[in-house]
């Protein structure tokens, strides 16, 4: 039976979407399908920031540090940066500009900057080693690779194609990006005129092959997906104002920021949707629960988000009463799934806010499934209905089939916003997208009769851990490369903080030394620290195999999972 709050979402998103409403949806054809398509959203993404930006001008946009930005600020900016890329560097449309950086001002500029520029901003996770960095650079074919120092320095020695331009952060734009404005251009460079099938982005993604593949969006699906979630937030206002429970008129919403902006969840729903909402982003380089109680209190924040262990480490902290969080009504989760014990504890503890939870992936643009407020303390193992207005959700069998009402399979999102397919995998993309345009998850799933998911199990042999998806396969080939590995086995733990942490049980050669030191070292040169297993398992005879003889790591993982949670009692199971 629907909720008081599900009924007042239905009449608002009815009103926001039809004829003449707000955000009123036409059909386009897309994947062979028609699928709705908010009308009135900006062709593509320099149309949008240009709007958005005019619209909100001397708003504070961007806190980093002692640094503040208005919207105004950050598109000239940005025009200034684009008029270098494009004069000064040749950057054409369509060109792969990979940006490797951690989040900070000029991050946010230079990567408006490739857009407007009419380049394609691939976005390379910032956690990866050297080797991964030039992986992906050669994958996607990038012409430029805009780094940090840190970034940069892992790229030394490791081939790639692309020619590297430094940036700088906590210092103008001017400084900071100087490499990209030092050969000529600026404000009255022409730009490219662009449409919404351009390419826009590359975003990396670890399934279960074991090999990152970049997932590749036009502008349309980027724009789309971004005002679905803007649709959300107006919706959820509408029915707060309603309510006499909405913020005061003055109030400018204000998000801290602390998942990464290369991942889609600090892309899409923070980031651009701010554009949209008018809406002010506080910076954090590092993630510290205590600087960002100061920072939520200092900056007022409205809207806090973040995987779910950074929420958990804010309600459960003991200096918590030390710090007035009470502008803060919003604690969203995203990137991975909230223990359920996490929801009701960070309800008691801060009692004005509601926690959140959002379910959505790469391929998708981050659309796919929210759960909020008094629905989600309702049913908090659910990751919620599907996100209106563009979102349409199937339970899949392998074939692709949708599964009645109840049954569990695939989970499958179909919008307008989805991706168009992995960079120079086609065989991949196939597999992934359905002949009716349904993008297949991995996760295993069923829909109740409100049409509430659950996840139930995941399909992809993937490790979800605070929010990085790390490929088993993946770390087992990284092990395998060591000389001493006859065999091993890497699967997920379950872990309080994290959700689930990785962890290998390997087989030596024979008179062949590789102890966990060695290969923590090892690792440490191949792939990012995320992905190192926590715990290391040595066994002295071959691992147990299924009848297809494939190791059996279902049996494994049952195995050390009862040894781990020996270990660690307070870890919930």
């Amino acid at each position: 039976m629907k909720t008081e709050l599900d009924l007042a979402m239905d009449r608002t998103f009815t009103a926001l979407t039809a004829e003449g409403g707000m955000f009123q949806t036409v059909m386009v054809q897309r994947f062979g399908q028609d699928v709705p398509m908010i009308a009135a959203a900006p062709p593509h993404l320099p149309a949008y920031f240009a709007y958005f930006c005019a619209t909100h001008g001397d708003k504070t946009f961007i806190v980093d540090g002692e640094m503040r930005l208005s919207f105004a600020d950050v598109y000239k900016a940005a025009r200034h940066v684009a008029g270098g890329l494009v004069e000064g560097h040749g950057v054409q449309k369509g060109d792969r500009i990979a940006i490797a950086a951690r989040n900070s001002a000029n991050w946010v500029i230079a990567y408006m900057a490739v857009l407007m520029a009419g380049g394609c901003a691939t976005l390379l996770n910032g956690w990866w080693s050297g080797e991964e960095l030039a992986g992906g650079i050669d994958l996607v074919e990038c012409r430029l690779v805009i780094a940090d120092g840190a970034r940069a320095q892992r790229l030394e020695g490791h081939d790639h194609g692309a020619a590297l331009l430094m940036m700088q952060h906590d210092c103008s734009y001017e400084q900071g990006l100087a490499a990209l404005l030092a050969q000529g251009g600026g404000m009255a460079t022409i730009l490219p005129t662009l449409t919404g099938e351009d390419l826009a982005t590359v975003l990396f993604t670890s399934g279960s092959t074991g090999v990152a593949k970049g997932a590749y969006s036009d502008h349309r699906g980027v724009v789309q997906g971004t005002m679905n979630y803007a649709v959300q937030s107006v919706a959820a206002l509408a029915i707060l104002n309603a309510k006499g429970q909405g913020p005061a008129p003055d109030v400018q919403p204000t998000t801290l920021v602390n998942v990464p902006l290369f991942h889609v969840t600090g892309e899409v729903p923070v980031f651009l949707q701010s554009f949209a909402l008018g809406r002010k982003l506080v910076l954090m380089a590092k993630w510290d629960v205590v600087e960002a109680m100061r920072l939520i209190e200092r900056e007022k924040a409205t809207y806090f988000v973040g995987v779910p262990l950074m929420s958990f480490e804010i309600a459960t902290h003991p200096d918590r009463e030390k710090y007035d969080l009470s502008t803060c009504v919003s604690f969203a989760a995203g990137g991975a799934p909230r223990p359920v014990e996490h929801v009701e504890r960070i309800r008691k503890a801060m009692p004005h806010a509601f926690p959140l939870l959002g379910y959505g992936l790469t391929e998708t643009n981050g659309v796919g499934c929210g759960n909020l407020n008094e629905n989600y303390l309702a049913k908090p193992g659910s990751t919620g209905t599907a996100s209106r207005p563009l979102v349409e959700l199937a339970i899949l069998d392998d074939a692709g089939t949708a599964l009645p009402q109840g049954a569990v399979g695939e989970v499958g999102i179909r919008s307008v916003a989805n991706f168009l397919g992995y960079w120079g995998n086609e065989q991949a993309t196939r597999e992934a997208v359905t002949a009716d345009g349904y993008f297949r998850t991995g996760d295993l799933g069923y829909l109740d009769p409100e049409g509430y998911l659950f996840i139930v199990d995941r399909k992809k042999d993937v490790i979800i851990r605070g929010g990085e998806n790390i490929s088993c396969i993946e770390v087992e080939n990284a092990m395998y490369a060591h000389p001493c590995i006859a065999e091993v086995s890497v699967f997920g733990l379950p872990d309080e903080k994290f959700g689930e942490v990785p962890a290998a049980v390997y087989l030596a050669k024979e008179d062949c030394s590789a102890t966990e030191d060695e290969l923590r070292a090892f690792l440490k040169e191949h792939i990012a620290p995320f992905n190192i297993p926590v715990r290391f398992w040595e066994v002295h005879e071959a691992l147990p195999r299924l009848g297809t003889e494939k190791v059996d790591k279902r049996s494994l993982r049952e195995t050390y999972t009862k040894e781990w949670l020996g270990e660690r009692p307070n870890t919930p199971a």
